[in-house]
């Protein structure tokens, strides 16, 4: 007589890279696992998102790694050691995807697109046994063990050993993450973190013809930092946009902005335009006669300074200080740009806030309902771009699996 116990049997909610890592894990230990996704297809954000070029990881030591998620770095950290920045080039690696290190550190899969990868790992996941169930979205729970879901059929319910939630928070709400699990999804008591957007724009003011000529333009090489900060800022590049500034550099340092926003109402930028320039060197030359050149020409022969950069000196200033040696080289090292506001969420790449994580145990699992985990970008925490948060997602899922898989049958 075969006595053996069934497989447990797994619910994952949401396709996303936090969903399907979590579906993995699960199905490679034997468990029967179950993916539900409310749009047409899984994925979506995760080929969206590669479109300039899948940026997977970042290839940095982990000591570094791990403390790019603010104050949230010891619980990511923990998710980290069991799926790393290494773990993730595996990954891709075993899917058939070679990657590379670009000069920033930034890894991405060779052919820099994001679908052949997605297309391996679906394709791994159903020789796993992986069921997928699209055009389902998440209505409410019966109980710990049982989830009502709207499907093209009509309302089903769905009983499985454990649910992992895997929903996305609130950014590209075309994608499927749209933050609607926030209301009446889950039982009573689960601490949410109001969501914002991280990794996103903020909001200046330009005139027209700054906007006119200017939006959609790079500026590069850059360094950035927060006036009264303290610190030397992060250097890379960004972008003028209609209504600001947006772009990697300026994601860099979302956390901070947005931070400084709420609690003084805008924040000032200083923006270095010479960062390979030491300020001895531009203040001899700022001060060296024109000889009947125009200021930009002038920069432009010393310093090869670009024409939005220069443009960028007399938008934020007046004359009168671009006129003064002294006070040229100081906004040329330290060019004040105040930003007013984040940009809706719906625009920024991510966000922050999601489901408190002290209510959850080392598995993100909820303590007052055994058999519901969560996982993702749903999740209180947040990340820089450069594949940090790709990194995390993906571990948090795996965590979320592992524990799904030790937690008792229902």
């Amino acid at each position: 007589m075969n006595t053996a116990a069934a497989p447990k049997k797994i619910a994952v909610i949401g396709g996303g890279p936090a969903g399907l890592m979590a579906a993995q894990t699960a199905a490679e230990q034997g468990a029967e696992v179950h993916v539900y996704e409310r749009k047409a297809s899984v994925g979506r954000k995760f080929l969206i998102a590669g479109r300039g070029g899948l940026n997977l990881t970042h290839a940095e030591p982990m000591a570094d790694f791990s403390t790019r998620f603010r104050d949230r770095s010891a619980s990511v950290s923990a998710w980290l050691t069991g799926f790393d920045n290494t773990a993730v080039r595996e990954w891709a690696h075993q899917l058939g995807i070679a990657t590379f290190v670009g000069s920033s550190g930034r890894v991405f899969p060779t052919d820099m697109k994001a679908a052949p990868l997605l297309r391996a790992w679906l394709k791994h996941l159903r020789a796993l046994g992986v069921h997928f169930h699209v055009n389902h979205r998440a209505v409410a729970f019966v109980d710990d063990r049982q989830l009502r879901l709207q499907a093209a059929e009509g309302e089903i319910i769905v009983r499985a050993d454990a649910f992992i939630l895997a929903l996305g928070g609130a950014s590209w709400p075309q994608l499927g993450s749209d933050g609607s699990w926030r209301d009446g999804l889950f039982p009573e008591g689960l601490d949410i973190v109001p969501l914002q957007a991280a990794n996103c724009g903020f909001e200046a003011v330009w005139s027209e013809f700054f906007k006119d000529k200017f939006a959609g333009t790079p500026l590069k090489p850059l360094r950035m930092r927060l006036a009264g900060s303290g610190t030397e800022g992060v250097q890379g590049e960004c972008i003028i946009s209609e209504y600001g500034i947006e772009g990697s550099l300026v994601y860099a340092l979302s956390a901070d902005i947005r931070e400084t926003i709420a609690r003084d109402g805008r924040c000032t930028l200083l923006l270095d335009l010479l960062p390979d320039h030491d300020s001895a060197r531009i203040v001899a030359a700022a001060g060296k006669p024109r000889n009947g050149r125009s200021l930009s020409d002038f920069l432009r022969r010393h310093f090869k300074l670009s024409g939005v950069k220069t443009a960028l000196l007399y938008e934020l200033t007046d004359r009168q200080q671009l006129a003064d040696p002294q006070a040229l080289a100081r906004l040329l090292k330290a060019l004040p740009l105040t930003v007013s506001a984040p940009r809706p969420m719906a625009e920024a790449i991510s966000t922050a806030g999601g489901v408190a994580l002290p209510q959850l145990d080392d598995r993100l699992m909820w303590r007052r309902h055994p058999g519901l985990f969560f996982a993702g970008e749903m999740l209180d925490w947040e990340a820089p771009t450069g594949g940090y948060l790709l990194t995390a997602s993906m571990a948090s899922g795996r965590c979320a699996a592992l524990g799904a898989l030790d937690s008792p049958a229902g």
